[in-house]
């Protein structure tokens, strides 16, 4: 089979391999589509993202597809099932799993960062992580249940109430999937900044009721002019230095800053604390996806959340490592592998 090795910083080849064989509780899943996220580009750019990745490792870890082949111990799942996966396997005897914190596994895989992942034409995964899919959901559509319920975990951690105003910096698929829930969690006002005018065209069309562009003028003098009222919750979707001290220096009295988005592990910030309190804001952050994958799912499958319009494009395995040595081929928004 074909798949995307991760061997070192801009180091990732598309090499045949033994199609692997499913563990006793685990299935071979033919992989239909694999999107490809922030934190791989992080990984292909040298920069460790939730975990360090070996090498030798297949990267991709929002994926979906069809089961194969099951384990001898796997009852739950049968050939011909669509699924998706929570890559993300707690060990459950941990002191973080134990006390229901088991986003902070001490022995947790990662599947497509440090195991081999869904960047192949089949990844072996354990039963466990697997999350059935609808038939009427495409499997590109199906692909985008892990970065959901990531953004569900950090949506949880946001404390705004029905009516407030948040402002969501950065128009991705991450950003756009934020908008949305915080729509469907009751936000009176929605405000998108991001410089890209599709971008912004398409937040509108999700729900958005104000977008600025950051291009234009000065953020804060923007929405000042607009008269957006004090903003309650701000999601920085991004990850970049810049955009999170923009995100503080926007925020509202008594509101929160979820900074949502992955910066490179070296990169800083100044805050001024001052400004903390005088607004008295909260600053939050958000890691992985604990517990969140089958809301994603019903989210997605109930039509709840449109995560049909963030697909930019599908690509062939031959076409990642290209991909990600181009960050401007994300403009556009998410690229979805298809094996």
């Amino acid at each position: 089979m074909k798949a995307a090795v991760f061997y070192g910083k801009h180091d990732l080849r598309v090499q045949e391999r033994p199609v692997p064989a499913p563990a006793a509780d685990g299935v071979l899943l033919r992989v239909k589509a694999c999107g490809i996220c922030g934190t791989d580009l992080h990984i292909f750019n040298g920069d460790e993202g939730a975990a360090a990745t070996p090498p030798g490792t297949v990267l991709g870890h929002e994926f979906a597809g069809e089961i194969v082949q099951c384990g001898r111990d796997v009852t739950a799942f049968s050939p011909g099932d669509r699924v998706c996966v929570d890559p993300n396997k707690l060990c459950g005897s941990c002191d973080f799993c134990r006390a229901g914190k088991g986003h902070f596994c001490e022995s947790i895989t990662g599947i497509g960062t440090t195991v081999d992942g869904g960047f192949a034409e089949y990844c072996s995964v354990p039963a466990s992580q697997l999350f059935r899919v609808p038939d009427h959901v495409p499997f590109t559509c199906a692909a985008f249940s892990e970065p959901t319920a990531c953004c569900l975990h950090g949506m949880d951690l946001c404390d705004f109430k029905q009516g407030d105003t948040v402002a969501v910096i950065g128009g991705g698929p991450i950003g756009l999937i934020m908008l949305q829930l915080a729509a469907l969690r009751g936000a009176g006002k929605l405000i998108l900044i991001e410089p890209v005018r599709e971008k912004r065209e398409l937040a509108r069309r999700l729900g958005a009721d104000v977008c600025v562009d950051p291009a234009a003028g000065d953020v804060k003098s923007q929405l000042s002019a607009l008269r957006v009222g004090n903003i309650s919750c701000v999601i920085e979707c991004v990850g970049k230095p810049q955009t999170m001290e923009q995100a503080v220096d926007i925020a509202g009295k008594y509101s929160t800053v979820m900074l949502f988005g992955l910066t490179r592990p070296q990169d800083e910030i100044k805050i001024k604390p001052f400004q903390i309190f005088k607004k008295e804001i909260t600053l939050r952050a958000s890691f992985i996806n604990p517990y969140t994958q089958q809301r994603a799912v019903d989210l997605i499958a109930g039509g709840k959340l449109d995560v049909e319009p963030l697909v930019n494009r599908t690509a062939s395995l031959d076409e990642l490592p290209g991909l990600l040595a181009d960050p401007s081929a994300f403009r556009g928004g998410k690229i979805v592998i298809i094996p």
